[in-house]
């Protein structure tokens, strides 16, 4: 029997503009997009799994755009409600989460056999052979969860999971950033990211619930990406689940799904690129040992095409007028290692996004350059902190390993200080960056927050070991050299853009 259709549901989390919080199908999420402020959920896979599938909607129902100026035409018109309610009509059948032959986003043909616990559908619960931390479920023993909740996470699996044993691939797009472009309201949102497809590409496009169920085993376990809505509903994972009697989900049958022909060379729109030397074109990646903000610059368009796709179509669609421009930026999604099928870690980041953009001259190489200026200064405060290492554990006897230097300063707590302050002066920096305002003016006051992160950073260090030792003193009062040289220098690049201030 046929139960809980996506398309009226409510099960889509949403804020609105006053504030308040609900949940929505399909079929009022994007015919009421001007009304709704945003996707909110706890978890950024959800919400970045949610944007991507309602995109794939929309590719779908309207067959579009294809150029700019369709997608121009949405932005300022709103979405076409009629070809959205035709589209979903015609495929409902498709959208029941439940049913014998087509359960929404699943594979009826999954062997009995293969049966899982609800917790691995989602990164952030324990799975039968992969752990998380602080998550007590007892997987033997997982209770239930509803209808709403195993759909959002049944759509994580299409675009964040992980390479495993067994045949299992990942997901196209699982091991990058993701940004999302977010404008006053939802309707923005989703056409800054409705980026214009080829009009040969949108007509052999798919969509995962347009497809027949594969049978299994796979017999092409290797396909290439036909459009953006066969990217963003990607069948990674083939998966059917269980209807308790509650009407809930406590288990349910999983096995690898379609893997994806990376050779293909397609662009996720979502996500920035690097060249790097010998791999050409990569996605950017989150790491572990550095924010966000500091790989900012491969967000900002410019002649390289290696900025989303989505931000340049945003631009686009603004024309040059800052009232249109996104708002903020959503920077989503998480990191592993492979061939390890853990995930090291997640992130959901905002950012401003510079007004400056709205004018025709490209600020990434600005952005770059300042950015440049903070690893710079920051090599100089790492050379103090290895100075001061080696000669407090050296104590002037013995050349220590390199490994107990390297480990010494890993535990300082100096350069996390230095970018953690930064940080804040980096979001400030962002909002000075109007059409009007000079940039030179803002590289001086980018100066002054390095130059004054550096110097509370190593004053901090120094108070630390202000009462050890005659060791730790000499060690420190050494080490500082460096320091005070980097100052020096900052000062005097101050003097240049700013004469007549007091930087001292």
């Amino acid at each position: 029997m046929s139960r809980f259709n996506l398309i009226d549901e409510k099960w889509i989390p949403v804020r609105y503009h006053d504030g308040s919080r609900g949940e929505l199908g399909i079929h009022d999420t994007l015919l009421h997009a001007k009304e709704i402020a945003t996707i909110e959920d706890p978890s950024p896979l959800v919400v970045a799994a949610l944007y991507r599938f309602l995109l794939a909607v929309l590719y779908r129902a309207l067959e579009g755009p294809t150029d700019i100026d369709q997608a121009k035409a949405l932005f300022r018109s709103g979405i076409p409600g009629d070809k959205v309610v035709a589209y979903l009509e015609k495929w409902r059948p498709r959208f029941w989460l439940f049913d014998e032959e087509y359960p929404f986003g699943q594979n009826p043909h999954v062997p009995k056999k293969e049966i899982e616990p609800w917790t691995k559908l989602t990164a952030e619960h324990n799975a039968t052979s992969n752990k998380v931390l602080f998550d007590h479920i007892d997987t033997k023993n997982p209770g239930t969860r509803g209808p709403s909740e195993c759909a959002r996470w049944l759509l994580t699996t299409m675009s964040f999971s992980l390479s495993g044993g067994r045949g299992y691939y990942p997901s196209p797009s699982v091991n990058a950033m993701m940004c999302i472009p977010l404008g006053r309201n939802l309707h923005e949102t989703l056409c800054y990211n409705l980026v214009p497809e080829n009009r040969d590409v949108i007509g052999t496009d798919t969509a995962l619930w347009e497809c027949e169920p594969a049978l299994l085993p796979i017999a092409t376990p290797k396909q290439m990406v036909a459009g953006y809505a066969n990217l963003y509903t990607w069948p990674a994972r083939m998966i059917l689940l269980e209807e308790h009697v509650s009407g809930d989900v406590a288990v349910m049958r999983f096995v690898a799904g379609q893997g994806y022909d990376s050779t293909s060379n397609s662009t996720d729109p979502m996500q920035p690129y690097k060249v790097d030397r010998t791999n050409g074109r990569l996605p950017v990646q989150f790491r572990e040992d550095r924010g966000t903000w500091r790989d900012f610059d491969s967000l900002m368009p410019d002649d390289t095409e290696l900025a989303p796709l989505t931000i340049q179509n945003a631009l686009r669609l603004a024309g040059g007028k800052t009232k249109l421009m996104p708002k903020s930026v959503l920077v989503l999604g998480l990191r592993y290692t492979p061939p390890n099928a853990n995930v090291d870690f997640w992130r959901i980041e905002r950012f401003a996004l510079p007004k400056a953009m709205a004018g025709n001259r490209s600020i990434r190489e600005d952005i770059r350059q300042l950015l440049a200026i903070a690893e710079e200064t920051q090599k100089s405060l790492w050379q103090a902190c290895r100075s001061y290492a080696r000669d407090l554990l050296s104590r002037g006897e013995r050349e220590p390993d390199k490994k107990d230097i390297s480990g010494f300063v890993e535990q300082m707590p100096t350069s996390p200080w230095y970018w953690s302050v930064l940080e804040s002066a980096f979001h400030e920096i962002l909002r000075e960056y109007s059409l009007e305002r000079d940039p030179d003016d803002i590289r001086c006051l980018w100066l002054k927050a390095v130059r004054n992160a550096l110097r509370q950073a190593w004053e901090q260090h120094s108070a630390s070991v202000s009462t050890g030792d005659a060791w730790a003193i000499r060690a420190l009062v050494k080490a500082e050299t460096s320091v005070l040289r980097k100052l020096k220098e900052l000062n005097t690049k101050i003097l240049k853009l700013e004469p007549q201030e007091e930087t001292t």
